[in-house]
């Protein structure tokens, strides 16, 4: 099966490629774009593509000699999953690896916007430090805080977990279906009684059509002044220019974000705000993490090419 890997990805993950396939690795920073992907589903059996390759419905339009699309991540927005099927493919994923990485990340992220992490570091490098004092950066407390996690997914459940059992917090959740039993002590509200209430906001919802802009405006309006909004999720979930306004005008305490509406620009109206604490989608970037997905993405390959069902399948 002849195979293109669209990224660079870890050592061991890349060996076992190359003995399981004619594989051709691109190892291009940029992802692919839409040509590009048209062509590569033209030219290739299979393909194992990751974060921002724009594999559209145009992509897709002509019939393509590939029959699977793996891809590296749990999140697969930049795939058009239905134009795919309807052309015969097979689209997977990667879930389960990324959950407890991610979830870190989130956990640092309420702690640095909380803290004023991000701030203090950098008045360090300046040289502006001339020892301690009493109100220098003064942050918000986080132990035993509410915290709001917006999609109580495996990702919104470990941080949960995370939040309760390691810092005393209370946890609200949201969700499109009940959950009766989350796993631990934890309470389902609308997104109103969440926002309104809750110390620090955590977006963990997938990134699809439904989602788009779920926190805009309106939604921001309703935080509390000292909320601090944390968003692991996709950039595209939160309005970035609202979040900005509410920001510059401290209508919010703060932000912490690992994601934005159009990576890799990042506003510079974001990267100048003491209030924010901005990271380059570091969510799974552990070697351990990254190549437990790759193995996961080509245990989906495999089992497609040997007549299985691969077992990562996802749909639209």
């Amino acid at each position: 099966m002849k195979l293109l890997v669209t990224r660079k990805l870890t050592d061991a993950v890349e060996a076992r490629v190359a003995r399981e396939f004619d594989a051709t690795f691109r190892n291009g920073a940029a992802p692919m774009s839409e040509e590009e992907a048209h062509q590569a589903l033209a030219d290739y059996d299979a393909l194992l593509v990751t974060l921002g390759d724009k594999l559209s419905a145009t992509a897709f339009a002509d019939m393509p000699r590939a029959k699977i699309v793996a891809n590296f991540g749990v999140g697969y927005n930049h795939i058009d999953v239905a134009a795919a099927q309807a052309k015969g493919l097979t689209v997977t994923n990667t879930p389960g690896a990324v959950t407890d990485a991610t979830a870190d990340i989130a956990v640092m992220l309420i702690l640095m916007s909380a803290r004023r992490a991000s701030a203090g570091e950098r008045f360090v490098r300046r040289g502006d430090w001339t020892g301690w004092t009493p109100t220098q950066f003064l942050g918000h407390h986080v132990s035993g805080k509410r915290v709001g996690i917006v999609g109580m997914g495996r990702i919104g459940t470990a941080i949960a977990k995370r939040c309760h059992y390691g810092f005393g917090m209370e946890v609200l959740f949201t969700k499109r279906t009940p959950l009766p039993d989350p796993g631990l002590p934890a309470r389902q509200v609308e997104q109103d009684e969440l926002l309104k209430s809750c110390d620090f906001v955590v977006v963990a919802v997938p990134a699809s059509p439904a989602t788009h802009h779920l926190i805009g405006a309106e939604e921001i309006a309703k935080m509390q002044s000292h909320a601090h909004l944390i968003n692991i999720a996709r950039g595209d979930i939160v309005d970035e220019a609202a979040l900005i306004a509410a920001l510059q005008e401290n209508r919010i305490a703060g932000a912490g974000l690992d994601v934005y509406e159009r990576e890799p620009y990042v506003p510079e109206a974001l990267r100048e705000m003491e209030n924010v604490t901005l990271l380059p989608h570091l969510g799974t970037a552990a070697l351990e993490v990254r190549d437990a997905m790759g193995h996961m993405a080509v245990d989906n390959l495999v089992a497609f090419r040997d007549g299985k069902e691969p077992p990562n399948r996802v749909s639209a």
